[in-house]
């Protein structure tokens, strides 16, 4: 496992929510980061079929780019009714035809695929968030670290806080979903903590026990 020695890194996305979230978490840690959109790096084609070859394709390509560590995420909604889907294709579930992204849209086709299948009981609605963090080194080095969170889907959608398919998640042991959580309440996470609740922020916590502590 290699340490990271800088706190001078650049956050590989173009998503907003993410920036937003992982700039949450990495603000206590006294990080410098921009992210690839605002140095204006182009989004490398996730052309990998796991999370991890995703993240890792993002993260090498700021990496690269910039000549500095990087950090990326990528994450997405399983459900097992669905065989898994829509996976690591959980943003192209949300993209119309001029490839702009509608999560309203996205999450009226998953309660579709889900009416289709009969699975309308909360038994049967059963999924979890993944998100793999890849933290790359311009040399190509990379660090792998997976979160998951157990959860149901639920209909209708509820909450307008977080982005994506959050206000259709609701994590296992709440009665709220992931749309109706702060962010802290989301992904507030700090070194001591024993646990942490969302996919992203499980993913962090093992980034900080690998590569910043001794």
């Amino acid at each position: 496992m290699r340490k990271l020695d800088t706190r001078t890194i650049v956050v590989a996305s173009h998503n907003a929510g993410k920036i937003r979230e992982i700039a949450e978490l990495i603000g206590p840690f006294g990080f410098s980061a921009k992210s690839a959109a605002e140095l204006k790096f182009a989004e490398p084609e996730e052309t990998g079929t796991t999370f991890e070859e995703n993240a890792a394709i993002k993260a090498l390509a700021s990496a690269r780019a910039s000549g500095l560590p990087a950090l990326s995420d990528d994450s997405g909604l399983v459900i097992d009714a669905l065989g898994g889907a829509p996976g690591v294709y959980t943003a192209n579930w949300a993209e119309r035809e001029d490839g702009t992204r509608d999560f309203p849209w996205a999450m009226e086709k998953v309660e579709k695929a889900l009416a289709e299948r009969g699975a309308t009981a909360p038994e049967q609605r059963s999924a979890r968030f993944v998100s793999v963090l890849c933290l790359a080194w311009p040399d190509g080095h990379t660090e792998i670290f997976r979160g998951e969170v157990e959860g149901t889907v639920v209909w209708p959608p509820r909450g307008d806080k977080g982005f994506g398919y959050d206000p259709l998640f609701q994590p296992q042991g709440y009665d709220k979903t992931f749309g109706e959580l702060t962010s802290e309440e989301k992904h507030g996470w700090k070194p001591g903590d024993a646990t942490a609740l969302s996919h992203r922020a499980r993913a962090f916590k093992l980034f900080v026990e690998t590569c910043l502590t001794a």
